[in-house]
């Protein structure tokens, strides 16, 4: 599987979903899309990021942005936690961790003194011909979503 690259089309991409669907990528051409990654369902991070973006997801839309959050927790925890949330964006779920592969994220990180595996909190801005065009990586939340607003307002 290819690392996507900014200026590159991104890889067809079909991926299970909330609201008992499959979105493809592709099908998004004419849309901006917003794809963040995050590590799990209901952490106190992932809850805040997904409230932030959830609080700003007018603004997106009024700039024909569409966002997606991906993590590889199951459909029936995404559901449960878009649902908690209130979420007015889909989630999806990465179990065989396709995008995080294709976006590479999956880092090496420590947990309570272990390594393990894991989603490295990152965001990616895809145009509306399918190009990436801007990446964050290692993603503090605090301010996060202003700036990538900030950023499509310059696309």
């Amino acid at each position: 599987m290819s690392k996507v690259q900014k200026g590159n089309v991104i890889p067809a991409l079909n991926l299970p979903a909330t609201g008992d669907q499959h979105i493809d990528l592709k099908s998004l051409r004419g849309k901006k899309v917003v794809l963040y990654f995050y590590p799990r369902d209901s952490t106190p991070g992932c809850t805040t990021e997904g409230q932030d973006f959830a609080a700003n997801h007018a603004k997106f839309k009024h700039q024909n942005t569409v966002i997606l959050g991906i993590s590889r927790d199951t459909i029936a925890s995404h559901e449960k936690f878009r649902a908690k949330y209130n979420f007015p964006f889909d989630l999806m779920s990465d179990s065989d961790e396709k995008a995080c592969n294709i976006f590479n994220v999956i880092k090496e990180k420590n947990m309570y003194g272990r390594k393990v595996m894991g989603i490295e909190r990152s965001t990616f801005l895809i145009d509306e011909k399918g190009r990436l065009q801007h990446e964050w990586r290692k993603v503090k939340v605090k301010g996060h979503v202003d700036e990538v607003l900030e950023t499509i307002g310059t696309l």
